[in-house]
């Protein structure tokens, strides 16, 4: 029957045999990822308990004597509380790439017929999926103590982590794909993770700032999360919704075409 067929037809069977089968290798790494965090609950703990502790310990102790824009000091960081729920949660998970690395599962996944590409998006789907799991834990304990007003802000939130979390998982998966051992890794989240969420705007207003940090403030892509975290949360925006969203695009595509041909690289 093959060779009764055009040239074109055949040509448009391998095309959609080459499609369902990328497409076949996000999904299924996509599903492992899912299936591995659900088995590792202690990391949604771990992933809540921090920022609890920096909501309740820092900013009830600050919230005694400090307000910010007419409201108590907790309520102005819980925004940035939770995007940092999500910077460190998508930052962590690029360290399972050194450990799939040192548990040979990565191998055989580099090894299969498909793209170094549809590896990368299917982690990134993955690390999205266990970043999103966590933060949603967090905003519903939000709603639980009045930090988040209602449905729609939960909503919001929710549909601006996705945004976020892209962003941040595409790192993440950089720094991991280019680290040959947990020490590493963990060096480099002491240079990126921190100064990341401290510079972010998270913990103080970005008006009015020292020039010299003003400018590593804007170029910090956290800085644009925590922000559309305020406008859904608070109803406040300093750069305005769509500015945030195209410049959180803009960081995910950049992030995301390194990051696959960090994977490209990738020796196995």
């Amino acid at each position: 029957m093959m060779n009764g067929m055009g040239a074109g037809a055949r040509t448009r069977i391998t095309g959609k045999v080459i499609f369902m089968g990328y497409f076949d290798g996000v999904y299924a790494i996509w599903v492992r990822e899912i299936i591995v965090f659900m088995r590792e609950k202690e990391r949604v703990i771990s992933a809540v308990v921090t920022p609890l502790m920096w909501i309740f310990a820092v900013g009830g102790g600050l919230g005694a004597s400090v307000q910010i824009q007419g409201m108590s000091y907790q309520m102005f960081m819980f925004p940035g509380i939770a995007s940092m729920a999500i910077l460190f949660g998508s930052i962590f998970y690029g360290m399972y790439i050194i450990w799939d690395r040192k548990l040979d599962f990565l191998k055989e996944v580099l090894v299969a017929p498909v793209p170094r590409s549809a590896v990368f998006l299917g982690k990134m789907l993955g690390g999205m999926s266990d970043a999103l799991m966590q933060v949603t834990v967090l905003l519903l304990i939000g709603v639980a103590f009045g930090f988040v007003a209602g449905l729609p802000a939960l909503l919001l939130a929710i549909a601006f982590s996705v945004i976020i979390a892209a962003c941040m998982v595409s790192l993440g998966l950089i720094i991991g794909a280019n680290m040959k051992s947990p020490e590493g890794f963990n060096l480099v989240m002491s240079f990126v993770m921190w100064p990341m969420f401290m510079l972010s705007g998270a913990l103080f207003p970005v008006e009015n700032l020292p020039s010299y940090i003003d400018i590593i403030v804007k170029i910090n892509p956290l800085t644009y999360g925590v922000d559309l975290m305020r406008l859904a949360l608070l109803g406040t925006s300093k750069f305005g919704m769509l500015y945030d969203i195209g410049v959180l695009v803009f960081v995910t595509i950049v992030f995301a075409y390194i990051g696959s041909k960090s994977f490209d690289r990738m020796q196995i």
